[in-house]
């Protein structure tokens, strides 16, 4: 059995998915956050937009490092600069997949903070901790969304919102 061809219909799966739910993300509801400790809907919509990328990054790198490669979010302003995020995050997570072969998932990627070193795993590791991270901080969201009345979306069927 080949892997890329199941990690390449999976990420297609959740971009459509996170795509519905970033949709409902408005400038208006931006700077809301449930609890203090929470990130804003604005920042955990950026970051959910910016995942698919981890793809690519996985593939093309062997380790990242916090200390060297500080993660900077994109500026939006707009629901529809959220869905360009998306696109282009999901564009490079697919081209990635498609110009990969399957020993490519192989080797070993390590993650870092000045140095030290948080954790290594596979390629294919990477790649599925990313789109579990996606539906992680997706679901988070739906939280958010519920909190201030705004129907959910189904993900992997109808939600209560769809059916009535």
């Amino acid at each position: 059995m080949k892997v890329l061809p199941l990690l390449l219909k999976e990420i297609d799966q959740e971009a459509q998915i996170t795509r519905k739910f970033l949709k409902l993300v408005t400038p208006d509801n931006f700077d809301w956050k449930p609890h203090a400790k929470s990130m804003n809907m604005k920042d955990l919509s950026v970051h959910i937009a910016e995942l698919p990328s981890w793809v690519a990054m996985a593939l093309t790198t062997s380790e990242l490092d916090f200390a060297t490669a500080p993660n900077e979010p994109k500026s939006v302003n707009s629901t529809k600069d959220l869905l360009k995020i998306l696109d282009s995050s999901y564009a490079a997570a697919k081209s990635a997949l498609e110009n990969a072969k399957e020993e490519d998932l192989l080797p070993t990627w390590t993650l870092k903070n000045d140095g030290h070193v948080i954790q290594e795993f596979t390629k294919y590791e990477v790649i599925r901790h990313s789109i579990g991270h996606v539906a992680h901080h997706r679901s988070q969201l739906g939280v958010y969304l519920r909190l201030l009345d705004i129907p959910i979306p189904g993900s992997y069927g109808p939600s209560a919102d769809e059916i009535g």
